[in-house]
């Protein structure tokens, strides 16, 4: 990792620290193996992250969320420390592979509250579509593929490049698209954008511009919520229009907007997205 990425030993003791408290756990993935950690005990939340991404875009809630439930993140496939999933140019398949391996971590049948965050909500929609009794709810963060045109997002390439310069390039990337306060970017963000662009394989932007979630989450039989930092650079400034979305094929759905937090809400706003989960939950499943 670049110097510049490590500048901080109090970020890279946390995201240790975390890491050597989580069970890991393995199960098929393409050629590979897909990748798994789970922190507390009681009723699990699984917690799929976001293109690019790893568990590490739940740093910031995992020790809180684990003091009350069964925390689970997965590295995605072709992310993180996740194989490559079989070549598909649908979601569906690798939602299907993800919901596999989360019956092996879990135990066939074992309930469960969902929550995915951007790609990890797409999949978390598809996931939805294809599960049974054993999806208690489903809570969709800063999602996308909802059939709603998508503001531009220019983002810079990083790894050509070194130093100072991957610096200032993941600070644009983080304050373009993740984070709408620049000062949210810090060392911890930097360390963790970095890693994950390092380990990021699969692709997965190109299903953001689609009618995916929507049409999948339709066929969802659970509860479904959807959630959004109130400048989250995806949906901004008309957030008002991707709930009209989901509620045109989930009527019934809980909204929530988190005030002047971005795209990765649960980190530039981890205490208020906590508080908000952890709220839906009970209120819609005495659940918490």
């Amino acid at each position: 990792m670049q110097q510049a990425m490590t500048g901080s030993t109090e970020a890279a003791a946390l995201l240790d620290r975390v890491n050597r408290a989580a069970r890991r756990q393995e199960t098929p993935c393409g050629d590979g193996i897909m990748v798994w950690r789970s922190w507390g005990e009681g009723e699990p939340l699984v917690l799929l992250h976001g293109g690019s991404g790893s568990w590490r875009h739940w740093i910031r809630n995992i020790e809180p969320l684990a003091r009350q439930r069964m925390v689970v993140c997965p590295d995605l496939p072709g992310l993180g420390e996740s194989a490559m999933p079989p070549v598909t140019d649908s979601p569906a398949p690798v939602a299907a592979l993800v919901r596999q391996g989360l019956g092996a971590v879990l135990g066939e049948g074992r309930r469960y509250d969902l929550v995915g965050f951007s790609f990890g909500a797409l999949l978390a929609g598809h996931i939805a579509a294809q599960a049974g009794a054993e999806l208690r709810s489903v809570t969709l963060v800063g999602a996308g593929a909802l059939g709603l045109p998508r503001p531009r997002t220019e983002l810079l390439k990083v790894r050509d490049k070194q130093g100072e310069a991957r610096t200032a390039a993941h600070r644009h990337n983080l304050a373009t698209l993740m984070l709408a306060d620049p000062a949210a970017i810090d060392e911890l963000a930097l360390l963790i954008q970095d890693w994950n662009t390092e380990h990021g394989r699969f692709r997965s932007r190109g299903f953001a511009h689609s009618a995916s979630l929507r049409d999948a989450i339709a066929q969802a039989k659970a509860p479904v919520a959807l959630i959004y930092g109130e400048r989250d650079a995806i949906a901004w400034p008309d957030l008002e229009a991707r709930f009209a979305a989901l509620r045109a094929v989930q009527p019934e759905a809980w909204t929530g907007v988190i005030p002047g937090a971005g795209h990765w809400v649960a980190y530039e706003a981890a205490e208020s997205f906590n508080a908000m989960l952890l709220d839906m939950l009970r209120r819609r499943l005495g659940a918490g």
